[in-house]
């Protein structure tokens, strides 16, 4: 898919709102439309990668910067008590939005285990 039909792409340039967490130059977190948690929320890169099957050496800074939001957002949201990061990756790994994207979800349970 190109970065010029990619759902991610396109919410990260602004053309499709989004309810947002964090943004800056390299990174946006927003909201899930769709939670599966009291706190659900994604974090993906600004720039278009597939998923973690495509990505490399030249991806480490971002993917680095995206999990070391992570505990920072998961906290100014209300996880006080934990979170889980989820990476969906291709068709067979649940990944249905061609764009990276890391899923924090927390809060209290009764949210599924894996």
């Amino acid at each position: 898919m190109s970065a010029e039909n990619c759902l991610f792409c396109r919410i990260g340039r602004g053309e499709v709102p989004s309810k947002k967490v964090f943004e800056d130059d390299s990174v946006l977190a927003f909201h899930d439309i769709h939670p599966a948690a009291p706190v659900h929320f994604l974090i993906i890169p600004k720039s278009h990668v597939d998923s973690l099957l495509t990505s490399g050496p030249e991806h480490e800074a971002v993917l680095g910067k995206m999990v070391a939001l992570a505990p920072r957002l998961a906290k100014e949201q209300g996880c006080d008590n934990g979170f889980r990061l989820v990476i969906n990756n291709g068709p067979d790994g649940g990944q249905e939005v061609d764009h990276l994207h890391i899923h924090i979800l927390g809060g209290p349970r009764p949210w599924k285990r894996l």
